[in-house]
């Protein structure tokens, strides 16, 4: 799935707070891939990183897979396919959301 080309449909836009947990602000995009059904029998979770502004659609490349030991979801990192982050890099974006499982990031 790695380096796979995707098309991530977002439903919380950097600079939005989830709708049932209010203090969980958003610093990234985050969305679903349509058609691919994750663990959790729902679509494919994804984070966008790399672009800096609200998107509602984005196409780019999966660069990581984060595997949550403490729960069924995984969620994939895609950003722009010329733009490539470290496993730290990864952490220190999507914390605001990982910080609360025990993970592995797979790259």
């Amino acid at each position: 799935m790695i380096g796979k080309i995707v098309t991530v449909t977002v439903d919380r836009p950097l600079g939005s707070f989830h709708p049932e947990y209010k203090d969980m602000y958003y610093p990234v995009n985050y969305g679903y891939i349509e058609g691919t059904v994750a663990p959790d029998s729902e679509e494919q979770d994804a984070y966008i990183l790399g672009v800096d502004t609200p998107v509602e659609k984005f196409t780019g490349k999966i660069i990581a897979v984060i595997h949550r030991y403490d729960d069924v979801e995984e969620k994939l990192v895609v950003c722009p396919e010329n733009v490539n982050f470290s496993k730290e890099e990864i952490m220190k974006q999507v914390c605001f959301q990982e910080q609360y499982f025990s993970l592995e990031i797979i790259m």
